[in-house]
């Protein structure tokens, strides 16, 4: 490019960055445009165009580690990402409720690889020292397409046809995966071991039991048979996981990084961090659209200026990460962010909305702080052969988190006011008290998380922060002499 060879780390994260934001673009265009789908199909499961995805994932986020180390990291992504593409357009063409949801489970297969694979491509191609900077770019795509979604997929639902919001996923596709398949290299783990079929079988057994009870309960009633038996089931698919998981040589899921100290510490910040960012992502829309009237698209604007406060925080955040370190990056960003959620707790009928607008801007600004150090930090000190299996572990943990999240808060919502239908005159009172209560406990979840942070040790990230001190030490040296 220009004349100069473009580094390889470089070319991973294109590839990567265009693969994550279409995935993570994926679930939030596609929940603006259930109403539309439920009508088209004639049916009351239309949920089930998004829980066939999210159970797919739940299925195939563990498995993604042992497949890069044992097929290569290029192979697998590409696959990956060939089935996410090929699964959109099946899903543009689905003629029956039937075909739309089988298909949408063909693209959380592709979806449920490519985050773990993608962060092991990415964090092997980029050294230590620059893992802030690489977190970065990982920001983009997670914290800009949950933003775009619902704007995009309102656009798409209201003056064209639901079929695009699967068809846009295609041309984009085609061309990462042709730079993918031109560019990246091979890369394979000489310990993948032998296939682990009990922890396959009881991982993704668990944690699809696990998300679908969390999913359906608050609309179901969790004290209805399906949902208890999936939810005790799952737990107990969870038990005996983790059992085989830490007695087999060869384990599906490495559950023995989490002996590792900053990783184990920086999955339980991400956990606490996800069930409160997500949660608050699916809350909002809900008070803007069913409380405050407004549409898809006027939501999905309010909710936008988030995704720019990320944006430059992020910027800051990755340049500040050597000198500050993790713990007091993530816990400052983590604190304020709650401090500015719980600025939620007062809203009303007729809050500004610009008022939230704003708020939601500072709300971005904060958490940039936590998110690129929390990724860059997580596997300071985990070995590059490891880095497979650990990122299926986090991947996995914030795919709970998410349920997790979303569950608590939809159940509070749930007990409070109707979550498919404006309130009535006479329940706005009630309505406006779920609310805030949900956002309440948004705030305390942001608040454990900083806590946890607190608890970090930066001298276990010094492997991602040490040696860029050196190169700005001598960047400065070699000012100075010139």
């Amino acid at each position: 490019m220009f004349g100069r060879r473009m580094p390889y780390k470089y070319v991973v994260a294109i590839v990567y960055v265009t693969a994550l934001f279409l995935d993570i673009l994926d679930v939030t265009i596609v929940n603006v445009a259930i109403p539309a789908l439920g009508v088209e199909f004639a049916t009351e499961n239309a949920e089930w165009i998004v829980l066939g995805y999210t159970l797919s994932l739940a299925v195939w986020i563990p498995v993604s580690g042992w497949l890069g180390d044992r097929f290569g990291t290029k192979r697998v992504f590409m696959f990956a990402f060939a089935s996410f593409v090929a699964g959109s357009l099946l899903c543009a063409v689905a003629q029956s409720i039937g075909q739309l949801i089988a298909f949408r489970v063909v693209q959380g297969i592709g979806g449920g690889m490519l985050t773990p694979v993608g962060v092991t491509m990415l964090f092997r191609a980029f050294p230590p020292v620059e893992r802030a900077k690489a977190s970065t770019y990982i920001m983009i795509p997670t914290l800009l397409a949950p933003a775009l979604g619902p704007i995009l997929g309102g656009l798409l639902v209201t003056h064209a046809n639901w079929r695009w919001i699967f068809l846009i996923n295609v041309p984009i596709g085609l061309v990462g995966l042709w730079f993918g398949w031109r560019h990246l290299r091979e890369d394979r783990s000489g310990h993948a071991g032998r296939f682990d079929l009990p922890g396959f079988v009881l991982s993704g057994l668990a944690l699809a039991l696990v998300v679908y009870a969390l999913s359906e309960g608050p609309r179901k009633g969790w004290d209805t048979t399906v949902v208890l038996v999936a939810l005790v089931v799952g737990v107990l698919a969870a038990i005996a996981m983790v059992w085989v998981e830490t007695h087999v040589p060869q384990p599906m899921l490495a559950l023995r990084l989490l002996g590792n100290r900053i990783f184990r510490q920086c999955n339980v910040v991400s956990l606490l961090s996800t069930m409160s960012f997500l949660g608050v992502l699916f809350v909002m829309p809900l008070y803007l659209q069913l409380f405050r009237g407004q549409d898809a698209f006027h939501s999905g604007l309010t909710t936008f200026p988030q995704a720019f406060g990320v944006l430059i925080s992020s910027q800051f955040a990755g340049r500040l990460y050597a000198r500050v370190g993790p713990r007091r990056l993530m816990t400052f960003g983590l604190l304020t962010a709650g401090l500015v959620i719980s600025m939620f707790i007062g809203l009303d009928e007729d809050t500004n909305l610009w008022l939230i607008r704003g708020m939601m801007f500072l709300r971005g600004l904060c958490m940039g702080f936590a998110f690129v150090p929390m990724q860059a930090a997580s596997y300071a000190t985990i070995a590059p052969a490891d880095n497979g299996r650990a990122s299926a572990i986090f991947s996995t943990q914030r795919q709970v988190g998410v349920s997790i999240g979303v569950a608590i808060l939809a159940s509070i919502l749930a007990s409070y006011m109707s979550l498919s239908r404006p309130p009535a005159p006479d329940e706005m009172a009630d309505a406006l008290t779920g609310y805030r209560i949900a956002f309440g406990v948004a705030v305390a979840f942001t608040f454990m998380a900083a806590l946890a942070a607190w608890f970090i040790r930066d001298s276990d990230a010094a492997a991602t922060m040490a040696a860029r001190r050196s190169q700005q030490t001598d960047t400065v040296a070699a000012g100075e002499r010139s």
